[in-house]
């Protein structure tokens, strides 16, 4: 009886565990900054 109960508390904390790991990986993600020509952009813009 008692392992039944002892196999659902690590399932949720395991399961709870990966949700956290997730969700620093999705927070502390940090787009990749790409090369950007501010004067070809001013050039598009001002025709």
């Amino acid at each position: 009886m008692a392992s039944t109960s002892l196999n659902k508390k690590a399932s949720r904390l395991k399961g709870r565990a990966r949700r956290r790991a997730t969700s620093f990986k999705v927070n502390g993600f940090t787009p990749v900054i790409k090369k950007v020509d501010i004067e070809e952009l001013k050039k598009q813009f001002a025709s």
